[in-house]
């Protein structure tokens, strides 16, 4: 003899397959979600990389006593600060990849801002994130990352 069906287990019946309906529906957001995550951690340490880099780069300028090497030097220095990053300093650009992604520039020395008794000399990087991400973008997530990162880094020489 069967069991008369109540109220539960018809809706029961009825509700099947609606988990597996809704998880359907929320998965691609939620990978978008994560993939934003994970896409901004990554430029979050790109960006620390280019402030590292700028600050090496200044602090080799700072004890170059040649000015004529002073340049060299701190472009050196940027380029080693960013080979974890595959990034270089050549002639003013940086290149990722082979490909031109942004400048740096290494400026002269000048009386530094305050303490005009100084000379001080600023690195500067400007890198084209929009056009070379550290990760593919998704479409809607390179929204949310900047189109340029830009660092300076000054410091007194003598």
């Amino acid at each position: 003899m069967r069991g008369v069906e109540g109220p539960g287990r018809r809706r029961a019946r009825e509700e099947r397959g609606a988990a597996a309906l809704e998880f359907a529906l929320v998965v691609p957001f939620l990978l978008l979600l994560v993939f934003g995550i994970i896409s901004f951690g990554f430029m979050l340490g790109f960006r620390q990389s280019l402030s590292q880099a700028a600050t090496e780069g200044a602090r080799a300028a700072a004890v170059q006593l040649d000015p004529s090497a002073r340049t060299t030097d701190a472009t050196a220095a940027v380029t080693d600060a960013l080979a974890g990053v595959g990034v270089t300093c050549t002639s003013g650009v940086l290149f990722r990849d082979a490909t031109a992604a942004g400048t740096c520039a290494v400026g002269t020395a000048t009386a530094c801002a305050g303490a005009p008794a100084h000379n001080c000399v600023t690195v500067t990087l400007t890198y084209r994130y929009a056009a070379n991400p550290a990760v593919p973008s998704l479409p809607g997530v390179g929204a949310a990352m900047p189109d340029e990162l830009t660092y300076a880094a000054t410091v007194r020489v003598s």
